[in-house]
Order: structure tokens, then sequence, then C-alpha cells
């Protein structure tokens, strides 16, 4: 593939992009599983049989980390020096008290370079997750008889906080209101900030109002297209996680900044390669934005709407809680706040309903002290 042109050929409903993004998916999970050890070729199967693909990925990176550590950690459970090198019979010395170390290495470790030496620290969620794709391994390593115990009920438990103990994240309606005078403005943004918004500031503005207006994932919105909007019906189909397609309602305001930017800063087709001239949204060099640059872009404007730093601005899954605590907030019932965030569970739904967004603010204000009287004083 190397210096090759990919060509799509598409019989499927799905556009392009899509087609390709699940492509380039499928083709890092084959090279992650070209590095990993041979004998899980069955497990390999097992995983595009019955996970996501991005799940699967996540799983098969994982598991390349796991067999880094053994190389470099244990080498008295194998003497490989390369993934692709351990064996079966080496798997087979593994026990549970193994993997309880690796999970603790995990917490904090180094990785030397030769310019600097890293430091990384995972959390609870990360911990598990890490727990979690060890754990299918084995268990899929029992279930087909290539190892003789399940080891899996020996691993320590990792406490996850649950999601209603976890504090959301999410902008104030006043907070919004100051983000998107930033972006309509140009105002509280730095001189080189300025440079550019000058230029892109009717699609920040776009992208802005979609996750705002509809709480879409970062990829959805990523993956939206000339093509996805039929303005004549009022509508726009987006491409959820599971492959299941959605049709979304357009409103007056939607309509309008997606018309600006189309009609007014969106370069014209002569002017943008093929690959990417149905993409929605793109960049200043004429090609579909990446999800990190429009992770950036949230971060912007958001920090301008929390008066902090840049590097402490929301991320797009932010503005998704944003717009689902101001659907619940404004009276909208929670199943249809799930409908149109497309959460699996209602109860996702039910921790934005029990969040309230100025509950704290509220009752601090009540708890004024009588300091001013003394300052008179």
């Amino acid at each position: 593939m190397d210096n090759k042109t990919l060509k799509i050929h598409n019989k499927s409903d799905k556009p392009d992009n899509i087609i390709e993004k699940e492509h380039e998916i499928n083709s890092l999970c084959k090279q992650l599983e070209d590095e990993l050890p041979r004998f899980l070729t069955g497990f390999h199967m097992y995983l595009r049989g019955n996970v996501l693909p991005m799940t699967r990925l996540a799983y098969l990176y994982d598991i390349r980390f796991f067999c880094q550590y053994l190389i470099a950690e244990r080498p008295d459970l194998t003497a490989a020096s390369t993934e692709r090198e351990i064996t079966l019979e080496e798997f087979k010395k593994i026990k549970a008290v193994d993997v309880n170390m690796y999970i603790d290495y995990c917490r904090l470790y180094e990785k030397e370079t030769e310019r600097a030496v890293y430091i990384y620290e995972n959390n609870s969620k990360t911990l598990a997750r890490k727990r979690s794709s060890v754990s299918v391994l084995f268990k899929y390593l029992y279930r087909d008889e290539l190892l003789d115990k399940n080891i899996t009920d020996g691993f320590n438990p990792i406490r996850v906080p649950k999601p209603g103990e976890r504090e959301i994240k999410a902008l104030q309606d006043d907070e919004v209101m100051k983000m998107l005078d930033a972006v309509s403005t140009g105002a509280h943004l730095t001189a080189k900030e300025h440079e550019y918004w000058e230029k892109t500031k009717k699609r920040d503005k776009a992208i802005l109002i979609m996750f705002l207006t509809y709480g879409l994932r970062i990829s959805e919105l990523q993956q939206l297209n000339i093509s996805s909007f039929n303005f004549t019906r009022g509508e726009f189909k987006i491409y959820r996680k599971r492959g299941k397609e959605s049709i979304m309602p357009l409103n007056k305001s939607v309509t309008m900044v997606l018309m600006d930017y189309i009609q007014n800063e969106r370069r014209s087709d002569e002017e943008i390669e093929e690959t990417h001239r149905d993409a929605l949204f793109l960049s200043l060099q004429g090609k579909r934005m990446t999800e990190r640059a429009i992770r950036e872009l949230s971060k912007k404007y958001t920090s301008i709407g929390l008066a902090t730093s840049r590097k402490a601005g929301y991320s797009p899954h932010k503005l998704r809680a944003t717009a689902a605590t101001s659907l619940i907030g404004r009276g909208n019932s929670i199943y249809d706040v799930q409908a149109l965030l497309d959460h699996e569970q209602v109860t996702t739904t039910q921790l934005y309903a029990a969040h309230k967004m100025n509950v704290k603010r509220d009752l601090v204000s009540n708890m004024e002290w009588e300091l001013e009287r003394e300052n008179k004083k």
C-alpha cells in the first residue's frame, strides 16, 4: 500500500469517507495482529466477530502493551525479544499475581527515549480498561483450551467511580453565550488566534452550534459531508456507533450558520481536492478537518467561556454534556434527549438530569456573609 492511492469501490449507502475510516481502523487492527504472538490467530477472529472495530483496536493496543511489559520487565516469564516471538508455553507460566503486578506497574511507569524520559500515570478508569483487555484474552485462551486454568478470577478488582459519583463538567448558559460571543466577534483571542479566526470564524461558529444543538460525538461531526444535508427537507444524516444511521432535523439557527459558512467562507469545489470535496468542515489547507483540530478548536473557545487557560478548556465531549444538561434544564423529556444523544441506556441520560447547573452557585450565593458592612466601618 506504500505510495499507492486508495481507491474505494463503494456499492453501499455509506459515503466514501465512512468506508475509508472503517478501512483505516481495520488496517490498524491488522497491523497490530501481525505484531502479536502467533498463537493468538483465533483470538483475533473472536474479536472481529464480537466487538466493535474501535473496541477491537483498543483491546489490541492494550494486549500489545502487556506483551511489551513482559519482554521489558519480566524476563523470568519470556525470553522473547519481540511481541511476535512470545510463545504459548510462556503464556502458560503467567499467573494471576503476574497480571496484578502488571496492572500495578501501569499506575505509574517511565519510558526513555534518546531525548527524554517520559512519565506516564494512569487513572482507575484506564487501569480498569487494561485489566479488562487482558481478562478477555485469558478467558478466551481458557475457553479454547489453550490454557489449562482460568486465572482471571484472581485478578485484583479496580474500583472505578460510578457515573453518579463523578461531577459532570458542562458549560453554564452564561459561559455558552460568552463562548459564542468570542467566536462571533473575535473577542479574547490572541493576535495569532485572531489572524486565523478571520479566515475560519464562520466554520468555527457552525461547529460549536452543531455540538451545542445536537450533542454530537466528535467522530460524528468530523465525518459530516455536504451531501449529508438536505436543506429542502430540513434534515441531515449522521453515522453513529455500531454502524447506525440517524436522521437529524435542522432548526433555523443551525441552518443559518451552516449556510453562512458554506456560501460565504468555505472554499469552492474547484479549489478542493476530489478526496475532500464533499467534507463539510475543512482546514485552511482545504482538507477534511481532523478530530485533533476540532478538539483544539473546542478547547480554545470553551476556555474563553470558562475564563481559563487554553489547556484547561473543554473537549467536544463536554460540549455534548452541555447540550444534554441544557436540553433537560429546558424541560425536555429525558427519553427524547436519550434518543437525540444516542445513549444506549436511559440511566446515562439521567445523570445529566440529576446535574443541576447552578445548584452550588445558588447555595453559596445564599450564604453570603455581611462583610460589606464591616468594610464600610
